[in-house]
């Protein structure tokens, strides 16, 4: 069922330079290695598709939207055999995602097809307006143009090939081109497959979608130095995301890059709800932390908690319950020892403790946790980087002026989250102001694992978390990164645009 090739405007092509793919388990396969010619007939193609996919209606954006979630639908096994294989991630998890996948898909066509998102503004002329009168002014938003995608590591379905990025640029009216991530190529060509099938069956413009695979770096640089990509969706880490963005940047005509880059996810422990139920928060918190092999951006990675009795004992009940879990997989070798390297640096670090440590080699994660004092921490701003995987620290603060210190001291987070009981209102009260300018979403009770996809979602934050606090890779206001408001004055029906007749 693979051919090893890209998918370029309808066509599957490759050369000769080759990679092997590095599964968990099962056979591995070769793949053509993109080169800048190629993003180069891709993107070029992908500007070709937008003069009449651009100006399409939302109802046969729509249909293409949902036809593509019927494809991937019918290749649901194939799809969660290569996936698993790839990635190691169980088969339970793959058809979820596969779900997700489909079902933010077909969320964005209702989305289109109710209109809102276009934001249409009117202010009609005022001849006999004084001193002077007013033109006719109308207003829409309107997609940008072609627009490049990165696949990511930890999800292959719902933020790669035809994830979240993908479906919103497409729902917009913008063309794309995904490069293909690496750690999971069979399970984007099958997806790709899908696509490919739903173009020719909605007959559109084949340019609409390409991916191009590869192991090196060349094809993503091709990709946004390209002058027609217009705009550029990202997930993956910040040495990688902030390379991306100087290189957007830096182009003579700079575009927007939407990076979602990393994320400590702190919770902050208040004094009720730590002494009435601090125990099952500690199990909750190792639940969440080691869900996926603590592959998840919105993974929490820190817990601020008050000195005390109380803090002794849920420090206790998360020993327990970290030490019940075994060895996960995780998604690539190169994640696996970026993961011990994380470890290593936090071990070592000037006041950090170990709680529980354990030993894993090659692909395999345990959980690690460590603790360290409110002080240490914000002389240490190291603790605060991401370690992606299954490690947590607890930050020991010694009363709630310094667990303020600490929430000032945050980067740019994609979660916040207050445990807290009705007598603790009054310091969580304090804290939010100070939380609602460093996360994009803030949940009370609650672990931030598990991203709704919705119009409310908000999944992004200030930098590092994401490149752009204004806009969101989840949710139906994700749309919105890909369209730009563009004015009509005194502008006749014949050459509006249809959504504004």
């Amino acid at each position: 069922m693979l051919c090893g090739k890209h998918l370029i405007a309808g066509e599957w092509t490759g050369g000769s330079q080759t990679f092997t793919s590095q599964p968990a388990h099962g056979p591995s396969h070769s793949f053509s290695i993109g080169t800048a010619d190629e993003v180069d007939q891709a993107v070029r193609a992908a500007e070709e598709a937008f003069w009449t996919f651009g100006y399409s209606s939302r109802e046969d954006r729509a249909a293409f939207l949902n036809a593509i979630a019927d494809e991937i639908e019918a290749r649901g096994e194939q799809i969660t055999e290569i996936g698993t294989q790839e990635t190691g991630l169980p088969e339970a998890r793959l058809n979820g995602e596969r779900g997700r996948t489909t079902g933010q898909l077909r969320l964005f066509a209702s989305h289109i097809l109710q209109g809102d998102y276009l934001d249409k503004r009117h202010d009609e002329a005022l001849p006999d307006r004084q001193p002077l009168p007013r033109p006719d002014i109308k207003m829409v938003q309107r997609p940008v143009g072609p627009v490049a995608v990165f696949g990511a590591s930890n999800f292959p379905l719902a933020f790669s090939t035809a994830g979240g990025d993908t479906a919103s640029a497409l729902a917009a009216g913008c063309p794309v081109v995904v490069k293909g991530h690496p750690a999971h190529p069979g399970t984007a060509e099958i997806v790709a497959q899908a696509i490919d099938a739903a173009i020719k069956t909605c007959g559109v413009h084949p340019g609409v979608f390409s991916l191009i695979q590869s192991n090196g770096i060349e094809v993503g640089t091709a990709l946004v130095k390209h002058p027609l990509i217009q705009a550029v969706g990202f997930t993956g880490s910040l040495r990688a995301g902030r390379a991306l963005f100087d290189l957007c940047a830096a182009r003579p005509l700079p575009i927007p890059f939407f990076g979602e880059l990393g994320s400590v996810n702190p919770m902050f422990l208040l004094p009720d709800a730590l002494k009435a139920r601090g125990a099952d928060l500690a199990k909750g918190w190792a639940g969440s932390l080691t869900m996926g092999a603590g592959q998840f951006c919105t993974n929490p990675g820190i817990a601020v908690v008050m000195a005390g009795d109380d803090a002794e004992a849920f420090v206790g009940a998360a020993v327990g319950a970290l030490g019940e879990v075994g060895e996960q997989t995780m998604l690539t070798d190169g994640i696996a020892a970026a993961y011990r390297q994380g470890r290593d640096v936090i071990a070592k670090t000037a006041g950090v403790q170990e709680l529980l440590t354990s030993t894993c080699d090659l692909r395999s994660a345990t959980p690690y946790l460590y603790r360290v004092s409110g002080k240490d921490w914000l002389d240490n701003h190291i603790l605060g980087e991401e370690v992606f995987g299954p490690l947590g620290i607890v930050v020991t603060v010694s009363d709630f002026d310094e667990m303020q210190a600490i929430a000032r001291s945050l980067q740019g987070q994609l979660t916040c989250t207050i445990h807290m009981s009705e007598a603790d209102t009054s310091q969580a009260q304090a804290l939010m102001p100070v939380l609602e300018r460093k996360a994009g979403r803030i949940l009370t009770n609650g672990f931030p694992t598990g991203v709704e996809v919705c119009d409310a979602m908000v999944h992004g934050g200030p930098y590092p978390a994401s490149t752009n606090f204004g806009a969101t890779s989840v949710g139906t206001l994700a749309i919105r990164r890909f369209l730009r408001p563009v004015c009509y004055q005194n502008m006749p029906d014949a050459l509006l645009p249809g959504d504004l007749i």
